[in-house]
């Protein structure tokens, strides 16, 4: 899928890809996230929750600009990317830099 095309919870599943979070580490072992647990219980919902999205924007130095009336760009590293709103943009420059110009995202996410 493209990156310049993802949205909700596709968008919000390649954020947290991308932050490599992580849930428990039983005896020293760290298990890669379980999507679906994360997600159901409300806790991934970068694209649209500043509180979420806002601190990776602030850590990475993100530019975020109003192109035209109604759409946005964010510039991070070399990625630049577009979207309706300014924290969309920025999740999708964010994704852009670490995965590229597209995602293998999980079918049933789509």
């Amino acid at each position: 899928m493209k990156t310049s095309e993802l949205t909700g919870t596709a968008l919000d599943w390649a954020v947290t890809k991308c932050e490599e979070v992580k849930i428990g580490q039983p005896e020293g072992r760290t298990f890669a996230f379980e999507w679906s647990l994360m997600h159901d219980a409300g806790d991934m919902y970068y694209s649209t929750d500043w509180a979420q999205g806002g601190p990776i924007i602030e850590r990475g130095g993100i530019g975020i600009d109003l192109w035209g009336n109604d759409k946005w760009v964010a510039n991070y590293c070399e990625a630049e990317q577009y979207g309706p709103t300014p924290l969309i943009a920025a999740m999708r420059a964010f994704v852009a830099s670490k995965l590229g110009d597209e995602v293998d995202v999980p079918e049933e996410l789509k």
